[in-house]
């Protein structure tokens, strides 16, 4: 009976303090839920909410090794490193426009960013071929400090401005090879009447000592090399010549790469279409060019010279080096050619006031760092491996 009495007493006090631990546990979970959903929010928020599609033209073919490699790897950085909200959809040459056309189409906002070689576009902006090679100038490296920090890229970009293009550094194949031809260079004389595929000043350079002097995208190549409508032809080195298969059309391989020691190629990106993004996105799109950049260079450094063993042991391809009177001769003429091109282009004469500074600096340094350590290098080691 006593123990019914307690029951009795406490049992309110009991129930009352189930209810308030089930409102306690409620409160809690709500608490949690509503946090989540805030912090949900502001991840939304703080990506921006919105989403941009962009197209990008080549003038390379879809997915080709080396240099068609560079916008796919700069379309996947820009979507990983923005969680998706901007994405850039890569087409190759001609699947949406010409290689050709890569210039005008993004200028126009037909495509919102391209990706080839300043030089392709001399007849409009004559400056332009500084911002890919000049024949005996500077190399990857070199170019790559010009451009980032010697004031290269400013240039660049006051030269693209009247199209509305922003132009960024968009990957270096380092120095490249002379070229295939179908007979031996063994005089400047020899360089006459040829027809060569040979872009930019160099194309000058060649057209001057005698030869014709074409521009022709990279998948007509072969087959015009095939077929006789050009005599030789110049692209990049092993690793990608390998790949079109030009060792089947032509029997001598020169080098050393006179006319482009160390191309940069280019992104380049309508204005409108890159102030339309919020600036962490901006900054996103100027990253990921930076680092596609330097990782075609890191590539063509990696896989060049088995390409090169491959053309020569598996293929039968006769490697040829270019006999120094011709190289003299070759030099000659792009200082005449660069003469004309400043007289003529007021931007050109800027741009080659800063190229010319730069160059003299740096080579004078390579003297006693780079040249000089791989001379010694030469010295010591000579035939010998690690």
């Amino acid at each position: 009976m006593g123990n019914t009495s307690l029951e009795r007493r406490y049992t309110p006090l009991i129930i009352l303090l189930l209810v308030a631990a089930l409102v306690a546990t409620i409160g809690l979970w709500a608490t949690e839920r509503a946090g989540s959903e805030r912090g949900e929010t502001q991840h939304i928020a703080a990506a921006g909410g919105d989403s941009y599609e962009w197209k990008m033209v080549t003038t390379w073919p879809k997915n080709f090794p080396g240099l068609g490699m560079a916008a796919e790897n700069f379309s996947k950085l820009v979507e990983e490193m923005s969680d998706g909200r901007l994405t850039v959809h890569v087409y190759g040459a001609g699947e949406l426009v010409p290689a050709m056309q890569v210039f005008d189409a993004v200028s126009q906002g037909v495509v919102d960013a391209g990706h080839g070689a300043a030089y392709y576009w001399k007849g409009k902006v004559p400056s332009a071929v500084f911002f890919t090679s000049i024949p005996f100038g500077l190399n990857a490296q070199e170019m790559n400090g010009w451009l980032h920090y010697g004031g290269g890229l400013e240039l660049w970009q006051e030269a693209y401005a009247p199209y509305n293009l922003v132009p960024m550094a968009g990957g270096s194949t380092g120095v490249q090879m002379a070229g295939w031809f179908n007979k031996e260079i063994n005089s400047i004389e020899d360089l006459k009447g040829l027809k060569m595929r040979i872009p930019g000043l160099a194309g000058e350079v060649f057209a001057n000592a005698g030869g014709t002097a074409v521009t022709i995208p990279g998948g007509e190549l072969y087959t015009s090399m095939q077929t006789g409508v050009i005599d030789a032809l110049e692209w990049v080195g092993p690793y990608n010549d390998l790949a079109f298969g030009f060792h089947e059309v032509a029997r001598y391989y020169y080098y050393p790469g006179w006319h482009e020691p160390g191309s940069i190629l280019e992104f380049v990106v309508n204005k409108d279409s890159l102030e339309a993004l919020p600036e962490d996105l901006q900054a996103i799109v100027v990253t990921a060019s930076r680092a596609a950049n330097q990782d075609m260079l890191d590539e063509y450094t990696a896989r060049n010279n088995a390409a090169l063993q491959s053309l020569i042991d598996e293929h039968g391809v006769q490697l040829r080096r270019l006999p120094d009177d011709v190289l003299l001769a070759l030099w000659k003429g792009t200082q005449v050619a660069m003469e004309k091109l400043v007289a003529d282009d007021p931007m050109a004469a800027k741009v080659y006031a800063s190229y010319r500074k730069f160059y003299q600096g740096v080579r004078n340094y390579h003297h006693i760092s780079e040249q000089a350590y791989i001379n010694a290098r030469d010295v010591a080691i000579g035939d010998d491996e690690l």
